[in-house]
């Protein structure tokens, strides 16, 4: 575990069900290794450094999750990992195996509603199942097995005009899963729901990675989600971009909301804020609006 300024309680004498935990994490498998890896664009005196140096090994069946400030790089780093976009240095192993473009071995999941409008919601996630040579009835078979894990059984014929985003999105993890990837990427995917449909989607994100062997790196901005859903945390910097730290969640599961006024849970986010935005002080100079008053004297508010 990395340590900043602004301390945790140690989890090892606090809690020896989580030291347990990320000692059987490091005894699997690296599912995915990221060495050195750069982004940059342009050249000489107008070369922008995106991020630089990004190292990450990442265990079989672990959640990670990836925040820092915007502009940091996070969405880049995924799409990277995806094989949507390409690195300008640096290697991504992926069992073993360099990650050369898209792979069926990879699973995405965007924050915008990706489902194809003209399926129905079976038939999106029969799409990659399909594609991969399988016959209509077997690809069938398997969606519906999919749908029924994702709790949308019985809105396998509905179109996604008629459903709500969260269950687009739990469509959309369905269609992810259906080609048994091994590792689900995630970028913000929950950002566009309401708070409580968000609410309820980390739930059944979770509910769901119990039971499925896959492992998944997660991109979010929001540091009470990274909290609640993760292993570890990995904590990137900007201008430019690098990692600040991997920090291993204390944080005990199985997880409820209760636990958000929890010591561990409190004592974290306060620590990942200061590493996204520095130590709390007086609002900056150029951070001030101009003071022109639109009230009448007397009524100032604190």
């Amino acid at each position: 575990m990395v340590h900043s300024a602004l301390a945790l309680p140690d989890y090892r004498d606090q809690a020896p069900e989580v030291a347990a935990r990320f000692e059987r994490i490091r005894q699997r498998p690296v599912i995915l290794r990221v060495k050195d890896l750069e982004k940059t664009y342009g050249l000489d005196a107008e070369r922008h450094v995106v991020f630089d140096h990004v190292s990450l090994d990442i265990h079989r069946r672990e959640f990670i999750t990836v925040i820092g400030p915007s502009g940091c790089g996070k969405s880049t780093f995924i799409r990277i990992v995806a094989g949507l976009d390409e690195a300008t240095s640096g290697d991504i192993l992926l069992d073993g195996k360099a990650v050369a473009g898209p792979g069926p071995d990879r699973g995405m999941v965007f924050q915008g509603y990706t489902l194809f409008p003209w399926l129905t919601v079976k038939r999106n996630v029969m799409f990659g199942l399909r594609a991969r040579g399988k016959s209509s009835s077997t690809a069938e078979s398997e969606a519906r097995s999919w749908l029924d894990m994702v709790g949308l059984a019985k809105f396998e014929n509905a179109y996604p005009h008629e459903l709500s985003g969260g269950m687009k999105q739990r469509v959309a993890i369905a269609r992810a899963l259906a080609n048994e990837p091994r590792i689900l990427l995630m970028d913000e995917p929950f950002g566009a729901l309401d708070a409580q449909t968000r609410c309820k989607m980390q739930g059944y994100l979770q509910q769901i990675w119990r039971k499925v062997d896959v492992t998944i790196l997660f991109i979010t901005h929001d540091l009470d989600e990274a909290i609640y859903l993760s292993d570890r945390i990995l904590v990137l910097g900007t201008n430019p971009g690098g990692v600040r730290e991997i920090i291993e969640n204390p944080v005990p599961r199985p997880r409820s909301v209760a636990q958000f006024i929890s010591p561990e849970f409190v004592a974290l986010k306060a620590r990942l804020d200061e590493l996204i935005h520095g130590p709390a002080t007086e609002t900056a100079e150029e951070d001030k609006l101009p003071m022109a008053r639109m009230t009448m004297a007397g009524d100032d508010v604190e």
